[in-house]
């Protein structure tokens, strides 16, 4: 009978999600499992056939990393290194894990294995504990500005008013100028009261397409009528676990963000699409239990493009590109999304810019109860 061990192996080593690459003396890749297939868009066997520097680019730390393993015969890490090439495409910032083989497996020397971590999945998470970070800071602001501010404006508004009553032609611009601009703070710090509401979202299955659909078509009759709209749905999609007029606030954000990203362009195209996805599992605020995010929304568009320097701090609030913008719309996007237990993010490049929510499906259980109901 033969030794089921190798068998095995190699059925553990396909099981994991992260590329693994086994390299030889010379460079040369001796074999792969099938995320690295993936990751390096080829097959194993077309992978054999060639060294690592046919994958990567000239001079890429990954190959000074592995000539430390070899001297060292000992692991070694190193984090966020750009792999991005031609063959294998852009935007490839991994972490790298190498480790010499054991010296027991002697038909192999100078052997060197490689693992992967693509940073997307780990800045997701990251990603996801800043938003709450800054939604809890906002939330305290909220209440303060709530009490410190309103009452005050309220006394100067109405002070305006007597003193409009009396004034002439050229006083009263004045008093109307006090009055408007007290409004003008009042509706701000409404806007900052949202962020200081911490009640449990009542969620529902919601299709996802039925309310982007009636975002587009808000967005085509309003501030969105000159740009392009394409919509790339999946129909297989199932419910969203989400807050209808909640996630229409979401999108409406995201889809005014992208129209005025556009404002000017002679073929500004919006595009939204939704796919299932195999999610990361992230803890759920207000629960021990682990949640998977399958369901992807992106909002992209053909704009310019996020300033690189702002794009970790895009969901902070009071951060904006806009001349009179207020830097409060991606970040009650954050806290609805993050309230729903899901993660948003963002991805940037001149004429592609990509805003992508991650959220939970109705459960299989909640589904069945809704059909047989």
């Amino acid at each position: 009978m033969s030794d089921p061990a190798p068998q095995l192996q190699a059925v553990m080593l396909n099981a994991l999600p992260h590329p693994v690459v086994l390299i030889g003396s010379d460079d040369r890749i001796l074999d792969a499992n099938d995320a690295a297939e993936h990751f390096f868009q080829s097959s194993a066997a077309y992978m054999r056939r060639h060294s690592l520097d046919h994958f990567i680019p000239f001079g890429s730390p990954m190959l000074e990393l592995i000539d430390q393993v070899r001297d060292r015969q000992a692991a070694v890490s190193e984090y966020r290194v750009d792999v991005s090439s031609p063959r294998i495409g852009t935007d490839k910032i991994v972490d790298i894990y190498a480790s010499p083989l054991p010296e027991r497996t002697g038909h192999l020397p100078g052997g060197v294995v490689i693992m992967l971590q693509e940073r997307s999945m780990a800045d997701k998470i990251d990603r996801q504990l800043t938003h709450r970070s800054a939604a809890r800071t906002v939330t305290g602001l909220a209440a303060m500005l709530a009490h410190e501010i309103k009452n005050p404006l309220s006394g100067i508004r109405g002070a305006a008013q007597l003193l409009e009553q009396s004034a002439g032609s050229e006083d009263r611009a004045l008093t109307r100028l006090i009055c408007d601009e007290a409004d003008r703070i009042v509706k701000l710090v409404d806007r900052m009261e949202v962020f200081s509401d911490e009640r449990p979202v009542e969620r529902t299955g919601v299709n996802i397409h039925t309310v982007l659909d009636h975002v587009k078509r808000l967005a085509e009759s309003g501030f969105g009528r000159d740009i392009r709209f394409v919509a790339e749905y999946d129909p297989s999609l199932p419910q969203v676990l989400a807050n209808r007029d909640q996630l229409v606030q979401v999108f409406l954000n995201l889809v005014k963000n992208a129209a005025e990203a556009l404002k000017g362009s002679p073929d500004g195209e919006i595009v939204l699409s939704t796919a299932y996805r195999p999610g990361v599992r992230l803890s759920v605020q207000g629960s021990r239990n682990k949640v998977t995010l399958p369901m992807e929304f992106c909002v992209r568009d053909n704009g310019p493009g996020v300033p690189e320097d702002l794009l970790p701090h895009l969901f902070d609030p009071f951060v904006t590109t806009k001349t009179n913008g207020s830097g409060l719309g991606l970040a009650l996007v954050a806290k609805i999304v993050r309230d729903h237990g899901g993660v948003v993010e963002c991805e940037s490049q001149p004429r592609r810019t990509v805003f992508r929510v991650l959220m939970p499906a109705v459960p299989i259980d909640a589904a069945a109860a809704a059909k047989r109901g």
